[in-house]
């Protein structure tokens, strides 16, 4: 059998609170092993699993691998604002007037995600 993919691992300076809002995010949890000051943090989430490790440096430059977000139970826009309220911030709008495209932000370290739009937005009319 292949390989399997057991988590992502996320490079980051708090990885208690950035194992936080991703848990927020993708409403997972922070496992019970994990606390504020921990080297490394672990969220599982459905379908998902996010390991975040405390390193010495800061981020420097455009994520090489990203996270894409598809909603389960609104519409991207709605989701856009939810995460915005959460921490993250703006980086590029790529929505398009017929609807198409995504947005893509940043965690509260600078890991850039794309939000696209929900199953139900991609479906025929």
């Amino acid at each position: 059998m292949a390989s399997l993919v057991r988590h992502l691992t996320f490079d980051c300076t708090d990885a208690y609170r950035l194992a936080q809002f991703w848990a927020a995010v993708l409403d997972g949890t922070v496992t019970d092993e994990d606390f504020p000051g921990d080297p490394e943090a672990l969220v599982v989430a459905q379908g998902s699993a996010l390991l975040f490790v405390q390193v010495p440096d800061a981020k420097a430059v455009k994520n090489r691998v990203h996270v894409d977000l598809q909603p389960q139970d609104r519409s991207r826009d709605e989701e856009v604002e939810r995460l915005l309220a959460l921490g993250a911030t703006l980086v590029g709008d790529h929505r398009v007037p017929d609807g198409r495209g995504w947005v893509t932000l940043a965690d509260p370290e600078g890991n850039e995600f794309c939000v696209e739009r929900s199953a139900a937005e991609r479906a025929p009319q």
